[in-house]
């Protein structure tokens, strides 16, 4: 029996840059265009950001949270707003991994997305990416392939580093 390879579901609004992420996590050169339907490659399902923006796409999200063993969950470092609501990443019972978008961009406000995650996982790691410069993919490949939260955990503990923190409360 072959054993069942993880997969990721990114989740995150219109522009936050779960496309261009998708294609620098497969190592695709081709430029990112705007997801118009659940696109799936290799490990990953891309989504379109309505799905998230919009509660009446949040059956989508519950259907397609079946197929997957992760759910990432993309904050733009650019945005001033999430559109994530507080313990958002509760109700899939999924492995969360929360995703900082866009940390090298001169707009970027990292520790205001930070925290904005850490109000949607109440437990689970955080990784502080560019797409562009290739920051923390490597975090985000090695964290799916982990089956538990524990794992995670041991994993973002043992790294020590600034691109990847294991947040461990909703209220920090």
């Amino acid at each position: 029996m072959k054993k069942k390879k993880n997969r990721g579901m990114l989740l995150g609004s219109i522009g936050a840059g779960k496309s261009t992420l998708t294609k620098a996590l497969l190592g695709e050169e081709k430029q990112a265009v705007k997801t118009q339907a659940l696109v799936y490659n290799d490990w990953i399902v891309d989504t379109p950001g309505e799905y998230t923006e919009n509660p009446m796409y949040y059956k989508n999200i519950m259907a397609t949270s079946l197929e997957v063993t992760h759910v990432l969950f993309i904050q733009d470092a650019t945005k001033k707003k999430t559109i994530f609501p507080p313990g958002f990443s509760t109700g899939l019972n999924k492995l969360p991994i929360g995703v900082v978008t866009k940390a090298d961009s001169e707009k970027a406000d990292v520790e205001r997305a930070v925290k904005q995650l850490r109000k949607v996982i109440p437990k689970g790691p955080i990784v502080i990416t560019s797409a562009q410069n290739g920051e923390g993919l490597a975090y985000i490949r090695d964290l799916v392939g982990f089956n538990k939260l524990e794992e995670m955990e041991a994993y973002a503990k043992d790294q020590a580093s600034d691109e990847l923190l294991f947040n461990e409360t909703l209220y920090k």
